[in-house]
C-alpha cells in the first residue's frame, strides 16, 4: 500500500495511526500541502477531490477521505479492531470521532484558512481566533461526550485504543500547535496522554514522517 501524506495533515495523521495500530506495512508518499502539491497533475491522477490523505491498494485502487480509509482498514484487516462490537458502542465511537472529523476540522483544514486570509482579507490575529474557538468548542463537546461514556477506562471507549483515538491525538497536536487553551479537558486530555504512550502513536505523529519539517 502506498499513503499519500503531508506530515502536518490531521486527516492523514488519523491514517497513519490507524496503519500503525494495525501493524501495516506501506510506502509513504509525501504531498506538500503549503506548496500546493496537491493541485498539481500527477496527483490529479490519484486523487478525485485533491485532498490528502489517500491510500492506494497493492491493486491499484486508490481510497480517500480519512474516516472512510480508516473504516476500510478495520473492516479489510480486522485483526486489532479499531471499533468496539456492538452497535451501540460503533455509534457512540463514530460520534466521538466525527465531533472531530466533521466539526471541528473542516473549519480550521488550511484551504479554508487560506481563505481567510487570502480572499476575505482576514488578518493573522482574527484568523488564529478563529481557529482557537472551534478547536476550543468542538474539544469541549468532546469532553462532554466522555463525561456520558458508560466504557470507561484509558482511552476514548475502553482500555484499548480505537478510531476516536485515531482523530482525537492529531487534533490535539493541532490544538496546543496554535496556543488553543486545553484547561478543563481531563478526560480528553487523559486519553490523548494514554495514546501517545504507545508506541504506534509515536511512529504515526508529525516529527516521525519522512517529510517532517522543523
Amino acid at each position: 500500500m502506498k499513503l499519500y501524506s503531508y506530515f502536518r495533515s490531521s486527516a492523514s495523521y488519523r491514517v497513519r495511526i490507524a496503519l500503525q495500530l494495525k501493524g501495516l506495512d506501506y510506502t509513504y508518499e509525501p504531498i506538500h500541502l503549503v506548496r500546493g502539491e496537491h493541485r498539481g497533475d500527477a496527483f490529479a491522477e490519484v486523487s478525485a477531490d485533491g485532498l490528502v490523505p489517500v491510500l492506494q491498494l497493492d491493486d491499484g485502487s486508490c481510497l480517500s477521505q480519512s474516516m472512510a480509509i480508516v473504516e476500510y482498514l478495520d473492516e479489510a484487516f480486522p485483526a486489532v479492531p479499531l471499533l468496539p462490537g456492538d452497535a451501540l458502542g460503533r455509534a457512540r465511537v463514530r460520534a466521538l470521532a466525527q465531533t472531530i472529523a466533521c466539526e471541528v476540522h473542516p473549519v480550521n483544514n488550511l484551504r479554508i484558512l487560506q481563505y481567510l486570509t487570502g480572499t476575505l482579507g482576514v488578518d493573522d490575529e482574527a484568523r488564529t481566533a478563529w481557529i482557537r474557538h472551534w478547536m476550543r468548542t468542538g474539544l469541549e463537546a468532546f469532553e462532554s461526550q466522555l463525561a456520558r461514556n458508560d466504557t470507561p477506562g484509558d482511552f476514548c471507549w475502553g482500555d484499548t485504543p480505537g478510531l476516536a483515538d485515531c482523530c482525537l491525538v492529531p487534533q490535539i497536536f493541532n490544538a496546543r500547535r496554535f496556543g488553543c487553551d486545553l484547561a478543563g479537558l481531563p478526560r480528553t486530555l487523559a486519553a490523548c496522554e494514554a495514546a501517545m504512550a504507545l508506541p504506534a502513536f509515536q511512529a504515526a505523529q508529525p516529527s516521525a514522517s519522512p517529510d517532517a519539517e522543523g
